[in-house]
């Protein structure tokens, strides 16, 4: 069975309606109505009526955003009332109402901060604000408005710049150096946080490091090519491949310059390449001392004619390397030696500033607004460092709001690479032809020329080591024709599991795109 016949077979489907956490939602607001003021306070007990809601809603948008409406459970059910558990579906709409009105709720109670450390981390009313506005974002975007509603990207607008406007009062913002969003922690970037420390709630990075800096996992989020290019130069302009001038060496050598030197700071923030020292405190000695530049590079073997790691002669005696020679570098535990990786005590934004402000800005764009829109895309590229030019432009060139639509598809790539966003923007924008029109995935080889060699103690950066490489476009990291983009353009929601419906005695409805009556657009 091919890639494609999986993504869109029902009894493959992955996506179910899952209650656990709207259960205890439930429960626990039934419950505390009857706390009496003498246990509780009426303050506390409406904040953690409001913290409630607001993990309810966020909960239901979780299952609204895959498939649709689903069932309203608002309240404790009663375990022995077998006919009065199966719910059937309510329509997109309500759930999105519901969902609104429990983020309105909590809104209306919770403060903008908390004033001391032993509260950070709960939600706050500028949490509820921006969740709003992603909710009414993406109700308002081709998903769920294929009809283009400009009563939606209006409303969305609104909830999105009153998110903006109050998180700004709070003294919420842009922290002025991308890179340590991640490194300092409760700045002022952070709306909501996943907090980790250690002992308790570690985080394990091992899974992105590249062998042998790591332990028990590894190869994960590889960056191809599509995304390394994404990233524009320091003047804003994009960064472009013409993969038939490579040949050219005058060609290769200027890009090569331009992709490892000329860069806005969000690539070196968010990806780590080869050729630099990897940013923690591992050795391998005395094949790899820290502070020596970490090569995971490539070179050709022109009688097997493939391209293989070059790691091997370069550090004699270790081995690994990725696909790509590229690794995610986002938010990585610095401090840590491999043999402690589940020690990893960095802090995960959930939602930051950046997000509320790009989401504000897309409904601006919608709404004709267009000097807003373009004004917060400059806001993000000063803050990555991008020059400003001549035209106080940052690089921008478009004008027109569709032109200011793909400006926020490229920057949204950029800003939240690795931050688990770009696969549903794409959906909400239904643009998955955008991954299809890629083909294979694509790499770019940093590759040693033939009879030459770096040592650990070089560096990419340096124009006279980067003279001893050429890129190498590869077209088909796979190796395999029939792994390429094709996801299909008339499914996108997502089925219900067929074992849900059966167990629900056929109260719930299948999705209309998937053989049944169910319109998730109502």
């Amino acid at each position: 069975m091919c890639i494609r016949d999986r993504i869109i077979s029902v009894d493959q489907t992955n996506t179910k309606l899952d209650y656990t956490w709207i259960d205890k939602a439930n429960f626990f607001l039934d419950q505390l109505e009857t706390v009496p003021g003498s246990v509780l306070s009426a303050d506390l007990k409406a904040q953690y009526a409001a913290e409630a809601k607001f993990w309810r809603a966020r909960a239901y948008w979780g299952m609204v955003n895959n498939v649709g409406g689903v069932p309203l459970i608002l309240h404790t059910q009663n375990a022995t009332d077998l006919s009065g558990l199966f719910k059937p579906r309510n329509k997109t709409s309500e759930c999105v109402a519901q969902i609104i009105k429990d983020l309105d709720d909590a809104i209306a109670v919770l403060p903008g901060k908390y004033g001391n450390d032993a509260d950070y981390g709960r939600i706050t009313k500028v949490a509820a604000m921006a969740m709003k506005g992603k909710v009414l974002l993406a109700y308002a975007s081709p998903l769920f408005n294929p009809g283009n509603n400009a009563t939606r990207w209006q409303t969305a607008y609104d909830a999105n710049k009153a998110a903006v406007d109050y998180a700004t009062s709070q003294g919420y913002g842009l922290f002025p150096n991308y890179k340590n969003i991640w490194y300092t922690e409760r700045n002022q970037e952070v709306i909501m946080v996943r907090q980790h420390f250690y002992p308790g709630a570690g985080v394990a990075f091992n899974a992105i490091r590249p062998m042998p800096l790591t332990k028990d996992n590894t190869n994960n989020n590889q960056p191809i090519l599509n995304l390394l290019l994404a990233f524009p130069k320091k003047d804003g302009s994009p960064m472009q491949l013409d993969k038939n001038r490579l040949s050219d060496p005058v060609y290769n050598t200027q890009f090569m310059t331009d992709f490892y030197t000329n860069r806005d700071s969000r690539f070196y923030a968010t990806i780590f390449f080869g050729g630099t020292p990897y940013p923690t405190p591992d050795e391998v000695a005395p094949v790899y001392v820290k502070g020596n530049s970490f090569w995971d590079v490539w070179q050709y073997d022109p009688v097997a004619n493939i391209y293989k790691s070059a790691m091997s002669v370069i550090h004699p005696g270790m081995s690994g390397g990725g696909q790509t020679g590229f690794w995610d570098r986002k938010g990585l535990d610095t401090t840590l030696v491999a043999a402690l990786y589940p020690q990893g005590q960095t802090d995960w934004p959930v939602i930051r500033y950046a997000e509320v402000l790009m989401n504000y800005g897309e409904c601006a764009n919608e709404t004709g607004k267009i000097p807003e829109a373009l004004q917060v895309l400059k806001d993000i590229r000063k803050r990555a460092g991008i020059d400003m030019g001549a035209t106080n432009s940052y690089g921008i060139t478009a004008s027109t709001t569709s032109d200011i639509r793909n400006a926020y598809m490229n920057e949204r790539q950029v800003e939240f690479a690795f931050e688990n966003m770009r696969f549903g923007d794409l959906r909400r924008w239904k643009r998955y032809d955008i991954l299809n029109a890629q083909g294979f995935k694509h790499a770019l080889y940093t590759t040693l020329k033939p009879g030459v060699i770096v040592t650990p103690s070089e560096t990419i950066l340096n124009p006279v080591t980067r003279a001893k490489f050429n890129g190498v476009y590869i077209d088909n990291i796979d190796g395999d024709p029939s792994y390429k983009f094709n996801l299909d353009l008339n499914h996108w929601f997502y089925a219900l599991k067929p074992d849900q419906i059966s167990q629900s005695k056929n109260v719930l409805q299948q999705n209309i795109e998937w053989g049944g009556t169910f319109d998730p657009l109502q």
